[in-house]
């Protein structure tokens, strides 16, 4: 049945994506204007469209984008989607509930969604979705079937304060999309809104910061947008330093914990196995699941607090045991003698293979990646698959998991990653910045990179650039890993990654940059507008000594 999962009377043009789109990193929140260089419908503007995608994929942060297009005028008209979804969707929400902007969110079967997607010009409203000859009636949720604990109802009767409230009334929501009969209990939240992707993220939290809310369980933050501590002295104008640091005040205001980093799992006593957390920031989410074997979904910006403020989140997706299994088994072709490079080609081309179903990777059984090699497979997977894990066998905590009946098979050969290394290798020989650490650098690759500069130091003409949490900082200062870095040119830099760094942090004269970052070669042409080069972290240090890329596919994939 089709379902009216955000009511609006809207209509408009059709515009049709061949695959998900991740709003943050892929959309101009400004504008509108399809940003993601490597999504077949860049160029193209979403505002004021009926904009038919299979489901959303990429960063948690894609809701606050939403809202802020719904703020500012630049929105769809309505997302109809054929296959779950979550983070635009509850941007939607959150624009309807909380600011009276609304826009219509449809879900379709396959077949409903393929006669909808023949349309021209769609209109929903009337309790339906129509366009010429083409009308499909809209059923609307209840959530009269969701089981509610005593403390839930309270929560919803406003016991504890309207901030409280709204969370409890927005977690029941998506519940019911998400299917839950029940809430659970959290032992932990990881924040993802703290970073100022737009004007929205801010109004959102300060609204509920005035509201008086406070959150109930141990709740960290993700990245921000400025160096906390340092950002006047590094030239941020005072229009984007004031909001990114009220921003991150508000969610410190609400009881979070100023960690800023985006890899949480780095800090002291990261999640156990079988722990069921409400984290927010998709390679968070994905190393959570996959390589720590805790449970979370990838709760979308907003929903991450909702559940900081109650310590409740739907039962559903992958807190499921049998949602956890693979649909899709990826034999890989691994080469000889690879480097480190070959993880995030992984895990991109993974997520490629993947982009609606979790996957387990087989043929690394003997490989033995490392903590760093695993989250750089997860990072690059997130910008490609909208789902929250992936396995691989002999290697992760549930990776010898039989995989869900009727999986079906895919592979991963030498030529693909060749394939997908030059596609993340568009720029110019001659390398302006090397950008380390998205995620966050960890304590092991710090060490890495001060050995690999070790009586070396930068190029007059090179930027090299590593971001990190300030624990890791810390642990790093204490070793003399900064002093060692800096002594050869290297910038250190907390708080802030390259998934939010802006100029003149960001060095404004860089046309090329270099990246050992999956995730961050993918998205910087959408984000900085510069042209990529890509490779190991050895390669990196080379280019920042040297100025320039290497020449050519590196030996392992000739």
């Amino acid at each position: 049945m089709a379902q009216l999962i955000v009511p609006a009377e809207v209509e408009g043009e059709v515009l049709l994506c061949s695959e998900g789109l991740s709003f943050w990193g892929g959309v101009d929140p400004a504008t509108g204007k399809v940003i993601d260089a490597h999504h077949p419908q860049v160029g193209q503007t979403l505002a004021g469209r009926v904009v038919l995608m299979p489901t959303s994929r990429g960063s948690c942060t894609g809701s606050g984008v939403l809202l802020e297009l719904a703020l500012n005028g630049h929105a769809p008209a309505a997302l109809v989607f054929h296959e779950d979804e979550d983070v635009l969707t509850l941007g939607a929400l959150v624009a309807a509930r909380m600011f009276e902007r609304p826009l219509a969110v449809v879900r379709l079967s396959g077949d409903e969604y393929a006669q909808a997607a023949e349309q021209p010009h769609l209109r929903i409203g009337g309790g339906g979705i129509e366009g010429g000859d083409f009308f499909l009636p809209l059923a609307r949720l209840s959530s009269e079937e969701l089981e509610l604990s005593a403390s839930d109802r309270a929560l919803l009767e406003g016991d504890a304060g309207p901030a409280a409230q709204m969370a409890m009334e927005t977690l029941c929501a998506m519940a019911v999309l998400q299917g839950a009969k029940r809430l659970l209990d959290v032992s932990r939240v990881h924040i993802d809104g703290c970073i100022y992707a737009s004007p929205a993220n801010l109004r959102f939290a300060e609204a509920v910061a005035d509201l008086g809310g406070k959150v109930r369980v141990p709740t960290t933050m993700n990245a921000i947008s400025v160096d906390y501590d340092h950002w006047r002295g590094q030239g941020v104008p005072e229009s984007f330093g004031v909001p990114a640091s009220r921003l991150a005040e508000a969610y410190v205001r609400m009881g979070a914990e100023p960690s800023f980093t985006c890899a949480p799992y780095q800090l002291d006593d990261p999640p156990s196995e079988g722990e069921e957390i409400g984290w927010s920031e998709s390679n968070a989410v994905i190393y959570a699941n996959s390589v720590l074997g805790a449970r979370t979904a990838k709760h979308p910006d907003f929903l991450d607090l909702c559940i900081g403020l109650t310590g409740r989140a739907p039962e559903s997706g992958v807190y499921l045991v049998e949602n956890r299994r693979a649909r899709r088994v990826i034999e890989v072709e691994l080469p000889e003698d690879y480097d480190d490079a070959l993880w995030p080609l992984l895990g991109w081309l993974a997520g490629q293979l993947s982009p609606d179903r979790i996957p387990l990777l087989t043929g690394l059984e003997e490989s033995a990646p490392s903590e760093d090699d695993l989250r750089a497979v997860c990072a690059a997977f997130g910008t490609t698959s909208a789902a929250p894990m992936l396995h691989v066998a002999g290697v992760t905590p549930e990776g010898d998991m039989a995989p869900a009946e009727g999986a079906d098979r895919a592979r991963i050969t030498r030529a693909d990653l060749a394939r997908a290394w030059e596609g993340f290798n568009g720029g110019g020989r001659r390398v302006d910045l090397v950008s380390l650490g998205s995620p966050h650098f960890s304590l092991e690759e710090t060490r890495r990179f001060a050995e690999l500069m070790e009586g070396r130091r930068c190029a007059e003409s090179v930027h090299a650039i590593i971001t990190l949490g300030r624990a890791t900082l810390a642990a790093a200062r204490g070793e003399g890993l900064v002093t060692r870095l800096e002594s050869a040119g290297v910038q250190v830099v907390p708080d802030i990654c390259w998934c939010s760094i802006s100029e003149p942090v960001f060095p404004p004269e860089t046309k090329v940059l270099m990246t050992n970052s999956g995730k961050y070669a993918h998205y910087a042409p959408g984000l900085c507008g510069r042209e990529v080069r890509f490779g190991g972290l050895a390669d990196c240090a080379a280019a920042a000594q040297s100025g320039e890329a290497p020449e050519g596919l590196p030996g392992w994939l000739r």
